[in-house]
């Protein structure tokens, strides 16, 4: 956690999740995928030697082609229209060279310029150039005449059921989606990317504070969990990002305050690209191929929103056993 997220909370020393990627299916019969995990083969990647330094632990079943085959859409056969990335990193970018080349890549704003040209051209890339070889490669532009909060939006599919967000500070280019799940009663799923790695960068907030009694497993009350708060605070979240995570770290705090002014909303149920609590110790969401429409008449938002506090149920042993909670590394 630490060259991530800060402070050091005890007994939560690493960064650990999934990689999701989302099939957004519009009445139009056009598909999209928003992200796509990881590659299957992740050890071609340029990133590869790190990895093994770092010891980190990748562990990757089936590429997202695969599984979408597995159950009935042809990707062979063009049933993707459209792969858009919330950023360039490996984990989100997955193996594009699995779809057919009328399968375009949409990217964020300055992506083309920032991340181009891949590897073995650039050996510092951590795009390969088979991944955008031989297709289009579309960059969205935003502008200020559209904004949802406070992120300028850009309306893909042009009758409001699908958005993709502006929002910086991670990396050049991030971008995050917008989908309506229901029409009468509008609901939708904000697709986060790594906008924010953990739900304890954008909860609590004022708008959203953190409640007395937890509706999870956790034997803890909120006062027990905002006693190992680094400020003790109900209503600020429990991380920062750091400097390094960041390419601009005011920018990146921008942007997950924006998150938190749509975690707070009931009818949004806003999911991190690396949330482990959705999926561990068994998945509170529909996966493919069920639909995640009904996440909000099912209580998935209720149920969602504190799971990360399992992360400090530690820390909150160690204060009750008198030791200590938490450390701060200063930035520089």
């Amino acid at each position: 956690m630490s060259p991530f997220l800060q402070p050091d909370y005890a007994g939560h020393p690493n960064l650990t999740g999934p990689s999701l990627s989302f099939l957004i299916e519009h009445h139009s019969g056009k598909t999209v995928l928003f992200d796509l995990g990881v590659r299957h083969d992740w050890q071609k990647l340029p990133s590869y030697p790190k990895f093994r330094q770092m010891a980190w632990g990748i562990t990757v079943q089936k590429d997202v082609a695969r599984i979408l085959n597995e159950n009935e859409v042809d990707v062979a056969n063009g049933a993707i229209s459209s792969i858009i990335l919330s950023h360039h990193h490996w984990d989100h970018t997955g193996d594009p060279s699995t779809f057919p080349s009328s399968t375009e890549l949409v990217v964020g704003p300055g992506f083309t310029s920032a991340h181009t040209p891949g590897y073995p051209e650039n050996p510092n890339a951590t795009l390969l150039e088979t991944d955008y070889e031989g297709r289009t490669m579309r960059e969205i532009s935003f502008s200020d005449e559209l904004k949802i909060g406070r992120f300028r939006a850009h309306d893909y599919f042009g009758d409001g059921s699908f958005y993709l967000l502006d929002t910086p500070g991670h990396s050049i280019g991030h971008m995050c989606g917008l989908a309506r799940t229901t029409t009468n009663l509008p609901t939708f799923v904000f697709m986060a990317g790594d906008a924010s790695h953990h739900a304890g960068e954008f909860r609590p907030t004022e708008y959203l504070p953190l409640p007395k009694e937890i509706n999870t497993s956790t034997a803890h009350s909120g006062a027990d969990f905002q006693s190992v708060h680094c400020d003790k605070s109900a209503t600020k979240p429990f991380y920062n990002v750091t400097s390094s995570f960041a390419y601009d770290k005011e920018l990146a705090d921008w942007t997950i305050a924006g998150m938190g002014e749509f975690d707070c909303q009931d009818n949004v149920l806003l999911l991190t690209a690396h949330d482990e609590h959705v999926v561990e110790p068994e998945p509170i969401v529909n996966f493919f191929p069920e639909s995640l429409n009904g996440w909000h008449e099912k209580g998935v938002g209720r149920k969602a929103k504190w799971l990360f506090l399992h992360d400090f149920e530690k820390a909150v042993g160690a204060r009750e056993a008198g030791r200590e909670a938490f450390s701060w590394r200063q930035e520089p």
